[in-house]
C-alpha cells in the first residue's frame, strides 16, 4: 500500500481555540505583511449585530471591539487613509435581498433589516466622521456590488484591514474578496466578533492559513507608529 503524504480529515480532540493558538504560535508561519497604503474596512457595525441589549441577532466577543476599531480608524483618518463603514439593509419588500433573504421571514430575519430602521442604523458608539465612506451592502462581502473596489484603487491602497462581524460570515467574505483582488489583507483579532466561539476561532484559523494575516490589533497600532516615525 503506498505511503500517504497528505492528510485524511481527522479529529485530534483540540478545540477550535486550541487549533488557533497552535497555528498562531508557529514561528515559521509566513505573512503577506503590510504594504505602503492601507484602508480600514469596518464591516456591519450596525445595531442589528452589535447591540446585544436590543436584538437577539447581535453578538459580542471582545467588549472593547468598537473601542479598538474607533482607535485604528482614527489613526488611518489622521494619516489621510480611507476609513470605510458598511452595513446591511433592504427595501420594504425585500426585493433587493436576493435568494439570501428567502430562508426566513420573521422580525429578526436578514431581509427585514429595512433602510432607515434601528436595525439598519450604525451603532452610536462608532466614531464615524463625515469624510468616512459609508454604504449599504446587500450580500456578505463589502466588495460585492459596492463602490469599495473603485475607492481603494483611487486611493492607491495595497493593504486592507478588515474589522467587524461576523467573523464566520461577512468578515470572512470581505477578507477573501480582498485577497482575491490582490490586496494584502489584515484581520485584527480583537476587532472581530461572532456568536459562537467555535465559529470565531475556526474562521480566524482558516483566514490565517489561507487568506489573511490574523494579528493582534496592537500590530496595526505599531504600523501607524512606524509610519509616523
Amino acid at each position: 500500500m503506498p505511503d500517504i503524504i497528505g492528510t485524511r480529515m481527522h479529529d485530534d480532540g483540540r478545540t477550535a481555540r486550541q487549533v488557533f493558538d497552535d497555528v498562531m504560535a508557529n514561528p515559521a508561519r509566513a505573512r503577506f505583511g503590510f504594504g505602503d497604503r492601507l484602508a480600514i474596512v469596518n464591516v456591519d457595525f450596525q445595531n442589528a449585530y452589535t447591540r446585544i441589549d436590543r436584538y437577539k441577532t447581535a453578538y459580542e466577543t471582545d467588549p472593547r471591539q468598537i473601542e479598538h476599531v474607533n482607535r485604528i480608524s482614527g489613526l488611518a483618518r489622521a494619516a489621510g487613509l480611507p476609513v470605510v463603514w458598511s452595513r446591511v439593509g433592504y427595501a420594504d419588500d425585500a426585493g433587493d435581498a436576493g435568494v439570501w433573504g428567502t430562508r426566513t421571514d420573521t422580525p429578526d430575519s436578514l431581509q427585514n433589516i429595512k433602510y432607515g430602521s434601528d436595525r439598519h442604523a450604525y451603532d452610536e458608539r462608532c466614531d464615524i466622521h463625515p469624510g468616512d465612506t459609508q454604504f449599504t451592502k446587500r450580500m456578505p462581502s463589502a466588495f460585492f456590488e459596492t463602490p469599495l473596489q473603485s475607492l481603494l484603487v483611487w486611493h492607491r491602497v495595497d493593504t486592507v484591514i478588515v474589522t467587524g462581524g461576523s467573523t464566520s460570515g461577512c468578515v470572512r467574505a470581505t477578507a477573501v474578496d480582498a485577497l482575491s483582488r490582490g490586496y494584502r489583507t489584515i484581520v485584527p483579532i480583537e476587532t472581530t466578533a461572532d456568536k459562537l466561539a467555535s465559529y470565531h476561532w475556526a474562521n480566524l484559523t482558516d483566514l490565517q492559513l489561507k487568506y489573511a494575516d490574523v494579528v493582534a490589533v496592537s500590530e496595526v497600532d505599531d504600523w501607524f507608529a512606524r509610519r509616523q516615525g
